[in-house]
């Protein structure tokens, strides 16, 4: 989801203490459903949310054209359908009868005055290049999407700048949502309180308690596949992995997406048939944006090689999350079609503490090192462990300072690294938004793209981009992908350190419980016992 795994995809976030101290967050309803998230960056709107804990708050409260089943494939959700014949010009067809939880009807125009707003450059929306695609977006100036069509309450056109063989694929994730028109009178206050069409919807006004949790409820009005099996779903936003983990082991918390480190050596004989473990479309890292000290041009190459190279990514891997990780072989992640172990320039991600000393002092010729290296992370999402290790292998190799920079939450990073006002390395990842290449690659790595927080910019990787933007098919497409990964793993825009895994589980009160291809719970499917 979309999500920029900086609120990562197995990280669970901020709560009051009182919560974690009564352990139970239902609010007197017996078929609620609990789960751990996150406290979300910002507001609650779609277009400018791309982290997972809003994110999984927004997937629950809205329907879009189509949604992704457990193994990733989509599912017409509002579609009726979605055609085109070149691959540029694309028809949309919605089903009629859809409301928003204040009664108005979803419209095609829904969906249009939605994707406008998002696109337009005065309204800052994080998700603002997901619109890139479509005729008449501009990164200079606020403009139209002359691209976009409303043929009729449940038709409108879509016309992109340039063919794109995996656009159908894209429009689940939640920056192509509809919005009412309730939203466009005040974004800010709607955020607080969205009103949405999707299988859930807020409990009541002022349901999301800040840095505690947010309650939702069954949307009786909801046609699509994603039908509560449940009365709603209470996310709580717990202070450590550890606390919300005791609360699992209680029953006081129904379903859990990660498992703290400490836990890792004994949650499968804890929980037993209740344990959760599976591969998952998530991708772990850390950023050294080209704008600090000694990371800019080829000192800043040669001295991402070295980091890269001075640490042994098995050996954390078997340490600190008892050998449940994969070792990153590129950025993307294994589970997506396309995926390949064996890129031209991956030796890069092996250890060679040689090497990286060697690389190093070459970097040192150009201008010699001063200061420390240090990495920050929230500090409220079970990361201090791998982070430590990270930066001890770092300073062990190379002998220079090195060590973590905490801060308390994923909120405080998040907004640091958007506002580009964090001065050290950062934690970084990918949970997917839709099941492609691309998506791991274009939404943080192609020039000014949204979730591209280290300010990474060349000319041949977006021109590899574009080109497999406009493939005719998405085989044909990988290939470019693939060939702009070269570039990356000699460049490091981000050091990549390995594929994540869904760890997780469930109370003995609740069955039906399956985790998707992105780490995320089905949590619709869940029932209480």
């Amino acid at each position: 989801m979309r999500r920029i795994t900086l609120a990562a995809g197995i990280a669970a976030v901020a709560t009051a203490v009182a919560l974690t101290l009564t352990g139970c967050a239902s609010g007197g309803n017996n078929n609620l459903i609990t789960t751990n998230g996150s406290e979300p960056q910002n507001p609650l709107v779609t277009t400018n949310t791309n982290e997972t804990g809003g994110g999984l708050i927004l997937d629950s409260i809205y329907a879009g054209l189509v949604y992704y089943d457990a193994k990733g494939a989509p599912v017409n959700e509002m579609a009726e359908s979605i055609t085109s014949s070149d691959n540029t010009n694309w028809d949309i067809k919605i089903k009629s009868g859809w409301k928003f939880t204040n009664g108005e009807e979803v419209t095609a125009q829904s969906f249009v005055d939605a994707w406008q707003y998002g696109a337009k450059l005065s309204n800052a929306q994080l998700n603002s290049y997901y619109f890139d695609i479509i005729e008449g977006f501009s990164y200079e100036e606020d403009t139209t999407l002359t691209g976009l069509n409303v043929v009729s309450p449940t038709e409108f056109t879509v016309t992109l700048a340039a063919p794109q063989s995996d656009f159908p694929l894209r429009l689940g994730y939640s920056g192509f949502y509809p919005l009412p028109k309730a939203f466009f009178d005040d974004p800010v206050a709607f955020g607080e309180n969205p009103i949405g069409n999707g299988p859930y919807m807020l409990q009541e006004q002022g349901a999301w308690k800040h840095n505690v949790d947010i309650k939702l409820v069954k949307n009786p009005d909801y046609q699509g596949g994603r039908k509560p099996a449940n009365g709603g779903i209470d996310i709580v936003f717990y202070a450590t992995m550890e606390a919300a983990y005791a609360d699992l082991q209680a029953d006081n918390l129904d379903v859990m997406a990660g498992i703290p480190d400490s836990a890792l050596k004994t949650f499968k004989t804890d929980l037993g048939d209740r344990a959760v473990s599976q591969g998952a479309a998530i991708f772990q890292s850390f950023t050294i944006p080209e704008r600090l000290a000694h990371f800019s041009g080829d000192e800043g190459f040669l001295r991402r090689q070295a980091i890269s190279m001075s640490m042994n990514r098995q050996e954390m891997i078997d340490a600190i999350f008892d050998g449940t990780r994969q070792p990153a072989r590129d950025f993307t992640s294994p589970v997506i079609n396309g995926w390949r172990g064996d890129l031209p320039g991956a030796d890069v991600l092996d250890y060679n503490a040689a090497k990286a000393k060697e690389l190093w002092a070459q970097a040192d010729k150009i201008s010699p090192w001063s200061g420390s290296f240090q990495i920050a992370y929230n500090a409220d999402g079970g990361h201090q462990g791998w982070v430590d290790a990270v930066a001890n292998q770092i300073k062990n190799t190379l002998g220079i300072d090195a060590s973590g920079a905490p801060y308390p939450t994923f909120a405080e990073l998040r907004t640091a690294v958007t506002d580009k006002t964090i001065a050290t390395a950062f934690r970084t990842g990918w949970q997917a938004d839709y099941p492609a290449l691309a998506n791991f690659l274009i939404p943080l790595y192609q020039t000014d793209a949204g979730a591209n927080d280290g300010g990474y910019s060349n000319a041949d990787v977006d021109a590899l981009f574009t080109q497999g933007d406009e493939a005719k098919s998405v085989d044909e497409a990988n290939t470019f992908y693939q060939k702009a990964q070269e570039i990356l793993l000699q460049q490091l825009p981000a050091v990549p350190l390995w594929y994540g895994i869904t760890d997780g589980g469930y109370s003995t009160k609740v069955k039906n419980v399956e985790f998707g291809w992105n780490s995320v719970p089905l949590l619709y499917n869940v029932v209480k016992n």
